[in-house]
């Protein structure tokens, strides 16, 4: 079921995209929040605060390899747009196999480097043991994860996002029974839930792999095409290392932050974390509609339409801005019912409410600027330009760099949780400048191949 972007009023067009798109990433989220809820319920609060303190490392570790391959498949978007179908089906198959080799070397560096990682981010002692057993497991299945991002990327490259939802909502299900089983049933732990986690994932990798097999020829290739081909990996690299690094030193400046709050005990950390995972999940949406930007201007930049680019960029920051001041309102409304979710009845919810709010309060002020740095960045991701989104993540580490040292030096946690905000403001800046310097290369590029 693919979708042609490049024809039709391009709001309708993109609200309908997304639409899939942000239930998608609902359910990508209820991976790592259902393992948070069921270990903070039935393990404890130190559980939890353990879980969460690697939520910053895990964004690390899988950002960077998702970001990676989703730049391998803009190539496969741009070919799309142009129709050109023998080229679309060549770069799929070129960028499975550079995803093969992300895996391996993205598996081994992540678990050398774990321990001393945990230790560097001041991660508690009294959690160290269980964090460490979480995120070690998730890093040994990063396979799943990547390869379950890498297919449904090259499925949403042609316009679908429907079939990844689908399998996504199945295999989230899966997951829910399967915490249940491992944490409670087999009493494994933290290590219960992060089993748990690559099993479904992996079963969501399987499917799409099988839905793309049999059900879309457009991305099935051929056996000749099975190879490395230079303009092909010269191509996806050169979009992928960017997009990978921006997400790698966004991480870093989360790590940062996650560094500063981790001085403030556990119980901060897991109300910190609990609130991290409801925000997480509320501003989804403006994710998706980043996404679907990426889509939307890869194919239009295939077929040279930027007027229809700028056109979409309009329409997609009405959506973002709406739904921002949305979020703002609700998350807040929401906080003090959403952390009842995450602890169970022993748990003494007004000693985690002020540490939650201070951290949700803030940033629910700066969603708007947000919401403006996906649309940005993957506009421009999507016309094949990596460099200034990476640069808009280094504006992102510097931003929460400096608010993260302080806030250390000064040792208050508002600054702390302020870090996010500092960053926000600062990259949405960058990256708006950058996209209009980006569009107007863009259209001297397209005039210059038409003489």
């Amino acid at each position: 079921m693919e979708t042609d972007m490049t024809k039709g009023n391009p709001l309708s067009v993109i609200l309908k995209f997304t639409l899939p798109l942000f239930l998608g990433n609902i359910f990508q989220q209820l991976y790592n929040m259902v393992d948070t809820i069921v270990v903070g319920r039935f393990v404890g609060p130190d559980a939890l605060a353990a879980v969460g303190s690697t939520g910053t490392i895990m964004f690390l570790v899988i950002g960077f390899s998702q970001g990676m391959c989703t730049g391998f498949t803009v190539l496969t978007s741009q070919r799309f747009g142009a129709g050109d179908g023998r080229g679309a089906k060549d770069s799929v198959a070129n960028g499975i196999i550079l995803a093969a080799f992300v895996i391996v070397i993205m598996t081994a560096v992540s678990l050398f480097f774990m321990n001393p990682l945990l230790r560097l981010m001041n991660t508690p002692d009294n959690i160290f043991g269980d964090a460490y057993t979480y995120i070690s497991i998730i890093c040994m299945g990063v396979a799943a994860n990547i390869f379950y991002n890498l297919f449904s990327s090259f499925l949403r490259a042609v316009g679908n996002s429907r079939i990844p939802l689908l399998f996504l909502a199945f295999s989230s299900g899966l997951n829910l029974v399967l915490d249940l089983l491992f944490v409670i049933g087999f009493q494994m732990g933290v290590a219960g839930a992060a089993w748990a986690t690559n099993v479904s994932q992996g079963v969501s990798a399987v499917l799409c792999i099988l839905y793309i097999s049999k059900k879309v020829p457009a991305l099935a290739p051929d056996k000749d095409q099975w190879k490395l081909t230079g303009g092909d990996t010269r191509h996806q690299l050169s979009v992928g290392i960017p997009m990978a690094l921006q997400f790698g030193i966004t991480a870093s400046g989360t790590m940062i932050m996650q560094s500063a709050i981790n001085l403030f005990g556990s119980t901060a950390v897991a109300a910190y974390t609990a609130a991290n995972k409801f925000q997480n999940l509320v501003v989804q949406g403006m994710i998706a509609t980043g996404q679907t930007m990426s889509t939307y201007s890869g194919q239009n930049y295939g077929k040279g339409d930027i007027k229809r680019i700028r056109h979409g960029v309009r329409a997609a920051l009405g959506i973002g801005i709406s739904y921002s001041v949305l979020c703002s309102a609700a998350i807040c409304i929401a906080l003090p019912f959403a952390l009842k979710l995450f602890f169970n009845g022993d748990v003494d919810i007004a000693t985690m409410l002020p540490w939650a709010k201070t951290y949700i309060y803030l940033c629910a002020a700066f969603y708007i600027p947000l919401g403006m740095i996906f649309i940005f960045r993957n506009t421009m991701q999507g016309c094949g330009y990596g460099f200034l989104p990476m640069m808009g993540g280094v504006v992102e580490l510097v931003a929460r760099l400096v608010t993260a040292a302080l806030a250390m030096h000064l040792l208050s946690f508002a600054l702390s949780c302020a870090c996010d905000p500092a960053a926000w403001v600062s990259a949405a800046l960058f990256t708006g400048i950058s996209y209009v310097f980006v569009m107007k290369r863009v259209e001297k590029s397209m005039a210059f191949r038409q003489l």
